[in-house]
Order: C-alpha cells, then sequence, then structure tokens
C-alpha cells in the first residue's frame, strides 16, 4: 500500500457544495492542499479551500483543466462531464471513484440493468425513450397503475422523480429517458453507507432509518442504529458490501433502501460519494463518513465504523415562505443542549427547503437522542430576513 505524503499532495474536489466544505475540513487534519471547481464563487468549501476555481462541472474544459492542476481528483456530485474525466484518466490521473463507476450511476437505466445482473435486490423496472412509449405500454396492458418514472439522468434529491397513479396522472409524465417501476408499498427507507480501497478493503457503515419529508422530498432525520432489527440491519449491510464489490470501485457508495410490507430489502439507487445518510458519523462514530471517503481515494486503511453513541441527525432546512439572506432562529437555545452538534453550511442566501445545514444529537440511549432532537427540529429555523410575499 502506498506511503501518504500528505505535505505534497493536491487534492481536487468537483463541486463545492457543503459534501466539499465538510471533506476539506477532513483533510486539513492531515495538512492536504485541497483545490475545489465550482462555478459559485460563494460556493460553501470555496472560503476554505487552499485553491478555488471556477468553472462549470458540466463544460468539459473547466473540469479538464481542473484535473491538470491536482494529483488526485474525487467528486461530491454525480452530474459531472463525463469525458472530461476520461481524457484525465487516458493522461494518468488518479480519479476516484473511477469514471466507469460513475458513467454507470449517472444513468438509472445502467444502474437498474446492474443489479438485475448480478442479482442485487431491486423493483422490477422497464425502459423507455420518451412519453409516448410509456402511455402505449400502459394502453396494451403490459404497464398498470400506479407506477413510479425515474428521469435516467440527472435527478437529484427527489427531482426527476414522478408517482403515477392513474390515467389522469399521464399529461405529467417526463417525455424524456426514463426508468419505469412498480409502486412498492413501503414500510421504512434505510440507508448504508460502504467503503472500499483500492486493496480491496471493505468496511461498511452501521444501517441508518431514514424519515422523509414529504413538503420537500427530502431527509427530515435520521436514527441511528435503525429501528428495523438487527437481522435486516445485517442484511443491508451485506448487500451494500456486495455491491460495491461488484462494482469493484474505490471511495463511498452510499445504498438508499426500501424495506417492503413483507420486510423485503429493495435497493432504490446510490451515490458514489460522501451522503447526507452520513453526516451523524462526524459524532457518532469513530470514522466520520469524510475521513473514510480520504482513507478510501488515497488508498489508505479505512477506519473503524464503530457506533460510539446512539445518534439522530436532523436535516436543517429553508422555511417555506422565506428567501433571501438568511438568518437562524433557535441556535443559541439549541447549542445549550448537551449532545446537540450544529454544522452551518455557509451558504448565504436561503430559499424553501433548500438544505442549509444539519444537527446531530447524541445521547446514551436512543429515546433520550430522540427527543433532543424533537426539541431541534421545534426550535431551530432556517429564516430570511424578509419574508418573501
Amino acid at each position: 500500500m502506498k506511503k501518504l505524503d500528505a505535505a505534497n499532495l493536491k487534492l481536487g474536489i468537483v463541486a463545492g457544495g457543503q459534501l466539499g466544505k465538510m471533506l476539506i475540513q477532513e483533510a486539513s487534519k492531515w495538512d492536504i492542499a485541497t483545490y475545489v471547481l465550482d462555478a459559485d464563487e460563494n460556493c460553501p468549501a470555496g472560503s476554505i479551500a487552499t485553491q478555488y476555481f471556477k468553472g462549470s462541472h458540466h463544460d468539459f474544459n473547466s473540469v479538464y483543466n481542473f484535473g491538470k492542476q491536482v494529483d488526485v481528483l474525487t467528486y461530491e456530485i454525480e452530474s459531472i462531464n463525463i469525458d472530461a474525466l476520461f481524457k484525465l484518466k487516458e493522461e494518468g490521473l488518479t480519479i476516484v471513484p473511477d469514471p466507469i463507476t460513475l458513467q454507470l450511476i449517472q444513468d438509472k437505466g445502467l444502474q437498474k440493468e446492474f443489479y438485475r445482473d448480478h442479482g442485487i435486490p431491486t423493483a422490477p423496472f422497464q425502459l423507455f425513450n420518451n412519453r409516448e412509449e410509456i402511455i402505449e405500454t400502459v394502453s396494451s396492458g403490459k404497464l398498470s397503475f400506479p407506477f413510479v418514472q425515474k428521469l435516467r439522468k440527472g435527478g437529484y434529491d427527489g427531482r426527476g422523480v414522478l408517482i403515477v397513479n392513474s390515467t389522469s396522472d399521464t399529461d405529467k409524465l417526463f417525455d424524456e429517458p426514463s426508468v419505469i417501476e412498480q409502486k412498492i408499498e413501503i414500510v421504512t427507507e434505510i440507508a448504508v453507507i460502504a467503503a472500499r480501497n483500492q486493496q480491496g478493503e471493505v468496511k461498511s457503515f452501521p444501517t441508518v432509518e431514514m424519515v422523509l419529508d414529504s413538503r420537500a422530498n427530502l431527509v427530515d432525520k435520521l436514527i441511528c442504529p435503525a429501528g428495523i432489527g438487527q437481522q435486516l440491519c445485517n442484511m443491508a449491510e451485506s448487500i451494500a458490501i456486495n455491491l460495491i464489490d461488484k462494482l469493484g470501485m474505490a471511495g463511498l457508495l452510499a445504498v438508499e433502501f426500501f424495506v417492503d410490507t413483507n420486510g423485503n430489502l429493495i435497493v432504490n439507487e446510490v451515490a458514489p460519494r460522501p451522503h447526507n445518510s452520513g453526516h451523524h458519523t462526524i459524532e457518532s462514530v469513530i470514522t466520520s463518513q469524510f475521513e473514510q471517503h480520504l482513507r478510501a481515494v488515497l488508498n489508505l486503511p479505512l477506519g473503524s465504523t464503530k457506533l460510539k453513541l446512539p445518534a439522530v441527525m436532523v436535516n436543517l432546512i429553508g422555511e417555506p415562505s422565506h428567501s433571501g439572506p438568511v438568518r437562524y432562529e433557535g441556535l443559541t437555545e439549541c447549542m445549550a443542549i448537551e449532545g446537540v452538534k450544529v454544522h452551518l453550511y455557509g451558504k448565504k442566501q436561503t430559499r424553501p427547503f433548500r438544505k442549509m445545514g444539519h444537527a446531530t444529537i447524541i445521547a446514551t440511549t436512543m429515546e433520550e437522542a430522540l427527543a433532543k432532537a424533537e426539541f431541534v427540529q421545534r426550535t431551530l429555523k432556517v429564516k430570511s430576513w424578509k419574508e418573501s410575499m
């Protein structure tokens, strides 16, 4: 295994959101120089990176020229110009996770085919090129309601997903290449983050249970350990480890699951990077997801994923009627509570349901952590200095 020469390493991160910021905070502990590419000069990671480069992660030249400045390249978002990454790889740049993995994950159709071909449990699906094909298949009786349409490319945080319950909903169908899944009766949603280095060492974090905010289709809070029973947790972690091995990838892989009414685990989708479902690990696990990502990217031994204390993580999102310069209400009251750890991402502008930060609550019992989390959610509000009309 290659020795780490942190003092002379330039780590590039494509996109500079909150995930990039928290990754840089970990990298700084090892004195690693961090370079960030983002179109927004005020991005959260830009203010703490060693160097910030202005440019779009969609643009070939921006990504390619940025990659020429660093020794190792990673990313905090999937929608990157893949041609630029392949060109950089061809020229010898170390990119982790590999562009081959990213290319597959960028396309939900290819994801689903990979699951099917490798025995990974997933919902039955069909692939379509446009709205007309879907409507014709419904008319022929080969597709029945209710079903879920997911854009093959570009969906993020619930965008690009449509639940179709009846014929009256078909006029809302996306007219783009998409995956159609039969709608599943879901009891709960869970996630497991697995890590793998280039030596093939694999570890998974404890399973988390996710509670969704139906208004924003975002995670409202997550609970670790998940309250679904140890057997299901073990099964989920085994599937995540199997999946990252089958992909042969290095880095982090966040695997989101549905648990259906029959107690079956169904892989929904994956992300090859640090993930919202792992933020609690900063305080509650011996090795945070961000440190683990660095270890995997740099081909270092993976750290312990042992849970130190029960934890609840709550997302801090913009209040529905507020847009503009951000202000945080109730911050002092929450920080006075033992075990409450607040992370603000540094975004200067809020808007309805925008992710602005998170709070992790750790306690000796889950009951105590949940009670404190409820107080935080009641008290800590993300508002603007001027309420939108």
